[in-house]
């Protein structure tokens, strides 16, 4: 669930990301049942009562986006999404939770902090008309002059989509960080930006054949967290989750360069939801 994009305004928050993007958490949880089994009936129904407040995605004090999902395995109980210019507005919704009554029973298991950002590796139009030379096609042709003014007219959209994300209405979701190498003989940073566009042009075009049925978000985390970029996943049905990273990791750039941490798969819920799953 998302509350509407506020409109833009000049940045003067020394905290919000100079490119224009938002700060990003994935937060797992867990609940401790032997602390809850002492807890008296009152008290976990007034912790329940504050989760759910804290949790509230239409709330005044929420960040700009709040998502909740139930966490399958035993890796966690739930998940949390949160995105907002402010970090320490989406620090605050761990806080709240912490500080409830039901803190006592809350063990966080894993966290990712990132920013949302356009890749460098995201042609420009006159990159994309460069790319369409390479791959055949006949500058200033017709269908040359075509394909270039629709990317130009795509591009405004996907980038904002890039940077300050709508949620996409798909319940089955996944989030895994990753690295690129750098590995003798197998190190991304020592290629040349040339062949880097390359790869990540093909590991692209793999990716669009799940339109429709898959979004992703690409944020990093380089200089915030333990790994480069963390990925998250919405799938119009858990299936094409699988689906579609087995067939990216063929791609070379994921094939000869990637390196992955753990994976999270949940199902998008409401926080009442959850606990009722949870059986809180």
């Amino acid at each position: 669930m998302s509350r509407p994009t506020p409109a833009a305004a000049p940045n003067v928050d020394p905290l919000h990301p100079a490119g224009g993007g938002w700060h990003c958490s994935h937060l797992f949880y867990s609940f401790d049942r032997g602390v809850l089994a002492d807890m008296p009936e009152e008290l976990r129904a007034a912790g329940r009562e504050e989760l759910v407040a804290a949790l509230d995605p239409e709330a005044d004090t929420a960040p700009t986006r709040l998502q909740v999902s139930v966490t399958s395995g035993h890796k966690a109980d739930f998940g949390l999404m949160l995105m907002d210019t402010d970090p320490l507005k989406v620090d605050t919704v761990h806080q709240r939770m912490m500080a409830s009554p039901l803190g006592v029973a809350l063990r966080p298991g894993y966290s990712f902090v990132s920013i949302t950002e356009i890749s460098e590796y995201v042609p420009s139009t006159e990159e994309y008309g460069q790319r369409l030379v390479a791959e055949g096609e006949t500058k200033d042709s017709p269908s040359w002059q075509a394909k270039v003014k629709a990317y130009e007219g795509r591009l405004g959209a996907m980038n904002r989509q890039r940077l300050t994300p709508e949620f996409p209405p798909y319940r089955a979701t996944c989030f895994y960080p990753m690295n690129k190498k750098r590995k003798t003989g197998e190190n991304w940073f020592t290629l040349p930006k040339s062949q880097r566009n390359r790869l990540m042009g093909e590991h692209a075009r793999s990716g669009m054949a799940f339109a429709g049925k898959v979004s992703q978000l690409i944020t990093v985390g380089v200089g915030l967290d333990d790994w480069e970029w963390g990925v998250t996943l919405w799938a119009a049905n858990p299936e094409y989750l699988k689906d579609i990273v087995y067939q990216m990791r063929f791609d070379e750039a994921s094939a000869r360069y990637a390196e992955f941490g753990p994976f999270l798969v949940g199902y998008v819920t409401s926080a009442t939801e959850m606990l009722c799953h949870c059986r809180i």
